[in-house]
Formats: structure tokens, sequence, C-alpha cells
């Protein structure tokens, strides 16, 4: 009894050992404190990385002029901006920028572009301040605006390459037979193309009868692959489950009776493909969706299948006959306008929010009334995603002379390392639905005439023909190839 009581009172052994093991506690838990604090200061130190700007901005893109052999001019993604940032992008390197945590990394490729951004109310103070200085006097302000308000990013360059594309460019077409089991797929339309994918069909049209094309392969910058995506789709020996096994049958079948793509790896090939299909249509031919120039209207630079500055977007264009209207800005009484099927979320917040306002017209269904009515009336015509990035709005919009609101992150539109985007639409970032209205409200009457003249002078470039005319959707597709022409060149 003695003991047992002897052994329960004998506390003073537990006791160090419980204050032991209460020591190397503190150990792990500093150890987990410090780094806990290392990453505090350290993102609180680079917080101006992932801080997103309003994006009402204006950007200014200053491309300096370069030889026309150079062909890698870069196409910024406008959604983005950033204050008071010079960005000087030189050869050979490549950086990737975060500018939003919701958004993909914007890769800038080589190409000594300098990109200055600043706020619009900055913009209104630089020009009260030289209006005081008087009108004679001319600063690198003058400039930037000028720049702005031009259609192109470098208009002296283009016309100078676009002449030289015109007089140089060749392109070698795969040849096939009338009596082809698929001359459906393979050789362009006898008829007029019509509806919603017609750009990829009038695109074959115009190049199989143009001056670009050679029979001599030797000559040729660039290799077509005449298969068609819409005509596989509709086709019933083939449809939407077989299109895959018919490219890459199509490669093999090139690859093994012809020695152009193996010399290259197809990276002086190209395709044209404008219903949203065609971006699966590769997966069991990857060595064309990684090489070849892809010209595509789903040309979203956050998905895997595209690649920017190696593809191309193209246009997808509602086809009209005759001569674009006109209409005075005077007579454009609703502010904006919209409609279309409920197929993402952008186009059920953009009506969910604004369908019950008196000057944004916006409508989840189609119109009782003449669509181009409304296209006519608005100032401003708002192109919303859908399952893609690319609708014919934007087409619509230019047409019928109504500015386009693009409502559509991640989209590499059409003609970018041409054409200023900021010159004749407004870029709003799909976070701004809810201060749309705010936003289009806060643009001068000047700036809205300004983008509206600008709109009228570009929409040529945004129509195709069945015999194509000079600087049209035909021509602009052909300049983006030109572009792209001198990526690889195997003798």
């Amino acid at each position: 009894m003695a003991r047992l009581l002897s052994s329960i009172t004998s506390f003073p052994p537990c006791r160090r050992n419980l204050s032991e093991l209460k020591g190397l506690f503190w150990i792990p838990t500093g150890f987990l404190l410090g780094i806990y604090l290392f990453i505090f200061f350290h993102v609180s130190s680079t917080m101006k990385l992932v801080i997103r700007d309003h994006p009402h901005h204006t950007h200014f893109y200053i491309t300096p002029k370069l030889s026309s052999s150079f062909n890698t001019i870069t196409s910024i993604a406008a959604n983005s901006s950033r204050k008071y940032a010079v960005q000087v992008y030189q050869p050979k390197n490549i950086e990737i920028l975060h500018v939003n945590v919701s958004e993909p990394p914007l890769i800038i490729t080589p190409g000594p572009e300098i990109i200055v951004t600043t706020k619009r109310s900055d913009v209104s103070r630089n020009n009260s301040e030289r209006s005081r200085r008087g009108d004679q006097e001319i600063t690198k302000g003058d400039e930037l605006k000028n720049k702005q308000e031009d259609i192109f990013h470098d208009r002296n360059l283009f016309l100078e390459d676009y002449k030289e594309m015109n007089t140089s460019l060749k392109i070698f077409v795969y040849p096939h037979k009338p009596n082809d089991p698929f001359a459906n797929v393979l050789l362009p339309y006898k008829f007029e193309p019509t509806g919603n994918y017609a750009s990829e069909s009038y695109f074959k049209k115009a190049l199989m009868t143009s001056h670009f094309i050679t029979n001599d392969p030797s000559e040729a910058d660039l290799f077509f692959l005449p298969f068609s995506i819409a005509s596989l789709r509709h086709d019933k020996r083939v449809g939407v489950g077989g299109i895959q096994n018919f490219i890459r049958d199509y490669i093999y079948k090139v690859s093994h009776e012809y020695p152009y793509w193996n010399r290259s790896g197809g990276a002086d090939h190209f395709y044209v493909a404008c219903h949203s299909i065609g971006k699966m249509a590769m997966e069991k031919a990857v060595e064309v969706r990684g090489n070849a120039i892809q010209l595509v209207c789903s040309s979203n630079y956050f998905l895997q299948g595209y690649v920017p500055h190696k593809d191309a977007s193209v246009p997808q264009i509602w086809p009209r006959q005759g001569d674009p209207p006109k209409q005075q800005p005077s007579k454009r009484k609703k502010l904006a306008f919209y409609a279309g099927a409920m197929n993402s979320r952008v186009r059920e917040s953009l009506v969910g929010l604004w369908r019950n306002d008196s000057e944004i017209s916006v409508h989840q269904n189609r119109l009782k009334t003449p669509y181009h009515e409304s296209l006519l009336g608005s100032k401003f015509c708002i192109h919303a995603k859908g399952f893609e990035v690319n609708t014919a709005r934007i087409g619509d919009a230019l047409y019928y002379g109504c500015v386009p609101v693009i409502l559509a992150d991640h989209y590499d539109l059409p003609f970018a390392d041409t054409l200023n985007w900021k010159s004749f639409s407004v870029i709003v970032s799909t976070f701004d639905i809810p201060v749309l209205k705010k936003i289009l409200k806060e643009i001068r009457f000047e700036e809205y005439i300004s983008l509206q003249k600008n709109v009228m002078k570009v929409r040529n470039h945004f129509q195709w023909h069945t015999f194509a005319v000079d600087y049209d959707a035909f021509y602009m597709v052909m300049y983006e190839l030109w572009l792209r022409r001198t990526t690889i060149r195997v003798y």
C-alpha cells in the first residue's frame, strides 16, 4: 500500500517530461509563423502586380515603323490595362505579364513595340493644357491622339506591306478533282455562301480565283489545306463525330504523297474554320494544331487550341448584299442595343441587369421588329460572348454603322495586328457589366462621333464579296497570312 501511494504521489519526473515536450512544441510553431509572415510581406510588397485597374482607360499603342520584313506585329488584349506603364519589348525576349488574377497571362511575343497607357481623365487634362499653349505647338500628346484616331496601328507600314503582299505572296493549294468523293468538302462552293459560318466558304471561293494561287509548289510561301470544317460537320458520311478521323487521315495522305508538309512539320501550312467545332477537329492531328497556321473565328487565346501570333482571327460575318446603309449619329436615339439567346453567363448577366433600363435595350429572344432597325437606331451595339467569344454581332454592328461594345474576355479580335480596335469600338471587361451604362455615358459626344466615323471607315474591311475587292475581309485575312509567312521557311 505504501508503495502504491508512493508511485501515485511521485509527480516531479512526469512534470519534467511535460515541460520538455512543451519546449519542443514551440519549434515547429515558430517555424510556421515565420513562413506565414514571409508570405504576408511578400504578397503585400507585390500587390501592385495583381490589382485590377478599371478597364475604362484609354490605351495608346505606339508602334515604331519597322521594315517590311518584320512580320510579328504584336497583338495586345485590350481588356487588360496598366496605369502609366511603359514597356519596351526587344527581340529574343518573351515576357509573361500577369495583369489580372481572373485573367490568363498576357504573353508578349518578341517585337520592338512600346505600349503606353493612361487614364481618360489624364487625356482630357492634357487636351486642355495644349489648348492653352496654342494650336501651333506640336507635342507628343498630339501624336498620340492622332495615333488613337487612326483605324490602323501604323497606316504607312500597312500600306507598304500590303502592296508588297499583293505582288509577292504565293499560295499552293493541294489539288483535288471535281469527281473526288469529298469534292463537296475540299473544293469551293459553286453557289453563294450563306449562314452564320459563311466566312469559311467566302475565303475559299475568293482564294481559288485570286492571283495569289500558284501551281508551282517551289515558289509557294504557304500551303493551303482546303478541307471545310462546316462541310464536314454536315456531311452524313463524316458528321461531328468523324471530323477528327477525317483530318488525321487527310494529313497522313498529304504528308506521304507530297514532301512539303514533312520539311517544315506543317509550319508553312494553314486551314480555315469558322465553326467552333474546328477547335476540336485537330485532336487526332496535334501537329496541325501545334504547327500549322489556324485561321479561325473562335479565336479565344485563353484556350489551349489557339496560339496567338501563330494563328489568326477571322471575322464571323453574316453575308449581306449591297452597300452598307448610312444613318446620321443624331438619328441614333437609343444608347445601346443587344438581342440574342441566353447561352452564357455573360449574356444572362447583361440581360438580367439591364432588361428594364430605358436607355440600354437588351432582349433575350428574337425581336418582333426588324433587327436592322435596332442596329440603325442605336449608338452602341453590344457583342456579348455566347458559347464562344465570337459571334456575327460585331460584323452586324459595323455594317449598320453602330459602334461595337465588346463583352468577350480573352477574344483575340480579328486583324488586331493591323487595326486599332480602340479607335472604333469600346472594349469592356465582363466584370464591369454592372457599370456598363456609366462607362458608355462617360464617353463624350465628340469621342462618340470619332468612334462612329471610324466605324464607317473600317467596315469595308469586314465585308466579303463573291469576287474579292481590295482591302475587304479576304484581303485582310491574306495580309494576316503574309505577316506569318516567314515564321519558318525551308528550301
